[in-house]
């Protein structure tokens, strides 16, 4: 797949993104055949943003996130700074065909985490690591079917990247808790509606943020500086409705919320 080939297809992509529509699938000539491919093709989604991506997002961390999209393991997404939203802030939900809303761990790093051929250990990307945010993620798919195109064209799709909600910097006590035990809740206007833990996240949020580190290395990407990582979704994805209030509470992590109109 040359560079022109892998542009078109993420042109085709991105023009239902744009337009809010939907497609079956990539033309046959447009298809990746490997995921070296498939993440060519999504770099090329920079190319449409006026700013470097914020960072990168984990897709199906949870076996309910896998089963939600039809696949068995995760991949990595770029997180447009167009498509991030304040706190507090309204999503219009518009033409969404996913509907859920996702609480997820986040790390921002304070340094670059460039790409090598050794494995990044997770001692290595937790020391690199600045801040932790608690998140909400708002994903979508420009497949009708997102759950039968399997992961390749997931992946050219941007791992079903939309939009998001970055919350505060937590306390830096964060660093001595048990990630994997530690309890997220999901409210849907002001009624618990989700409750998980970081376990739901590949057994632990840490183990995601090392993988993403190594997948992205593993294709010649790099981790950069102030990017931030949100590593999957805790609960089971939250169905949401125009004029539901969505917040997720982190106890002592804080909360984050989102308006959907």
């Amino acid at each position: 797949m040359d560079r022109e080939t892998r542009r078109a297809a993420c042109a085709f992509l991105y023009r239902h993104w744009q337009d809010s529509t939907r497609c079956d699938g990539l033309p046959a000539d447009l298809l990746p055949a490997d995921r070296a491919q498939a993440y060519g093709v999504q770099a090329c989604i920079e190319e449409n943003s006026a700013r470097p991506p914020l960072g990168w997002k984990i897709a199906a961390t949870s076996k309910a996130g896998q089963a939600h999209i039809g696949v068995d393991g995760p991949m990595a997404g770029r997180l447009l700074a167009e498509r991030a939203i304040p706190d507090g802030g309204n999503l219009v939900l518009g033409n969404n065909l996913m509907k859920v809303a996702e609480m997820e761990f986040a790390f921002r790093f304070g340094e670059d985490l460039l790409p090598r051929v050794q494995t990044y250990t997770q001692a290595e990307v937790f020391a690199r690591v600045s801040s932790l945010h608690p998140a909400i993620e708002l994903p979508d798919s420009r497949y009708d079917h997102f759950e039968r195109v399997g992961d390749l064209q997931l992946i050219a799709d941007n791992a079903c990247a939309h939009y998001f909600v970055l919350g505060n910097a937590a306390p830096q006590t964060w660093r001595g808790l048990d990630l994997a035990a530690y309890e997220v809740r999901g409210l849907k206007n002001g009624a618990v509606s989700e409750t998980g833990v970081g376990a739901n996240v590949l057994g632990d949020p840490r183990i995601a943020l090392t993988w993403l580190v190594n997948e992205l290395s593993r294709f010649g990407t790099a981790v950069k500086k102030d990017q931030v990582v949100i590593t999957g979704t805790c609960v089971k994805p939250m169905p949401i409705a125009v004029g539901d209030r969505v917040e997720g509470d982190f106890g002592e992590l804080g909360r984050v919320a989102v308006e959907i109109v």
